[in-house]
């Protein structure tokens, strides 16, 4: 008999404080009587959190019988996560090098760099998602300066020494100039949020959000900043943003499907109650006009697949009618998730099956027959060859 290559994989809720106490419960089919935040559901192989397989019964760890380049995540954002950006591999090694030798321990709250990896992420949006990306071009953030009465001060900034400039001015300066500039404005919209009288495509609202969140002792977070410089984004069910190293970005609300390199190295500017290195973040992040690229599927056939030049992982959503049936070639171990409906999985060897909420691990080189129970939606997760 040949070896079993399908088997039903179990993930881990990560319970942060920003997290929804719905979603991601329903989805999975877990009771949330005390209504506790579930923010994140990790498959994979992150140390921090690494998946369980059953092999006839017996719970396997994943990463005692493979490791994994990526890591797949479905999220509920309802509260605003912090300003962010991820290090390119070279900078990734380097930061972990000297965090290590200043014996930092790896669980610090002030340690940045947990690993030698990147960590390129894509969110795929499973309904509106709203985010930060990137900085505006010099004409939007111009527009900006001229237009938020408290922010005149900061014009001969932008116009002397450019996006660069006012961004290191706005995240190194005091905290009593942070103050006396973003207090007078967020007088005027906090009132006006309350009154749910801003639209979400609005920054004033973002703020409003923001600043009532993580404004602490008299003190606005700096991070505010962001939101009237970066571009705010809404992506629509089924559109993907990839994140790349160096590029601020913060979710601000929704549900998606992330998918990205498996690591933990994030450096963080605001927006946070966690360990913020203005420093170290002002080394990598990439200071530039930045047109979000929302990235459409491209469907053939029963699959569709978005594009992305990242050699890490691929990730494709399947839909099949009742009864439909489709062959998938792992090339690497892969791993799926049923977001909607119920399948099959089978070859010759293996035969499970799942429903909303549940997962498996194909390991490769054995091709699978997928049958749809139900109607169905399936997210497919790959890694590099």
């Amino acid at each position: 008999m040949k070896e079993q290559t399908i088997f039903q994989l179990s993930g881990n809720v990560q319970q942060y404080a920003w997290g929804g106490t719905s979603f991601l419960p329903s989805l999975l089919g877990i009771k949330n009587e005390n209504a506790i935040p579930f923010a994140e559901y990790w498959l994979g192989t992150h140390p921090k959190a690494v998946s369980i397989f059953y092999d006839n019964g017996e719970p396997v760890l994943l990463n005692q019988k493979t490791t994994i380049s990526y890591l797949l995540k479905i999220l509920d954002v309802q509260k605003m996560l912090s300003i962010q950006v991820h290090p390119s591999k070279e900078l990734a090694a380097i930061g972990f090098e000297i965090e290590t030798l200043a014996n930092i321990s790896i669980d610090a709250a002030n340690r940045n760099y947990k690993d030698c990896n990147h960590k390129p992420e894509m969110a795929i949006a499973l309904g509106e998602f709203w985010l930060l990306h990137g900085f505006k071009t010099e004409e939007k953030i111009l527009k900006v300066l001229k237009s938020v009465l408290e922010f005149f001060s900061l014009l001969s900034v932008f116009e002397n020494e450019g996006i660069k400039g006012l961004y290191n001015f706005v995240m190194t300066c005091s905290q009593e100039k942070v103050n006396e500039i973003l207090n007078p404005l967020l007088a005027k919209i906090i009132p006006i949020y309350e009154l749910n009288e801003l639209k979400k495509s609005d920054e004033n609202y973002w703020a409003a959000k923001a600043a009532q969140s993580f404004n602490k002792n008299g003190n606005c977070d700096r991070g505010i900043f962001s939101i009237y410089f970066f571009n705010l984004v809404c992506l629509q069910k089924e559109e993907g943003i990839v994140q790349l190293a160096g590029l601020p970005h913060a979710y601000l609300e929704g549900q998606c499907i992330e998918i990205m390199a498996s690591s933990d190295n994030v450096i963080r500017a605001g927006l946070t109650s966690k360990h913020i290195d203005i420093l170290e973040l002002m080394k990598i992040v990439k200071i530039e006009p930045t047109i979000p690229a929302i990235i459409k599927g491209v469907q053939l056939g029963f699959e569709t697949t978005f594009p992305i030049e990242v050699n890490d992982f691929q990730i494709s959503l399947f839909k099949q009618k009742i009864g439909q049936e489709v062959v998938v070639f792992p090339k690497t171990t892969e791993i799926l998730f049923v977001k909607k409906g119920s399948v099959r999985l089978e070859n010759e060897s293996s035969k499970i099956e799942l429903k909303q909420g549940q997962s498996a691990v194909l390991f490769l080189e054995n091709e699978v027959k997928m049958t749809a129970l139900q109607d169905a939606e399936i997210y497919k997760a790959s890694g590099s060859n």
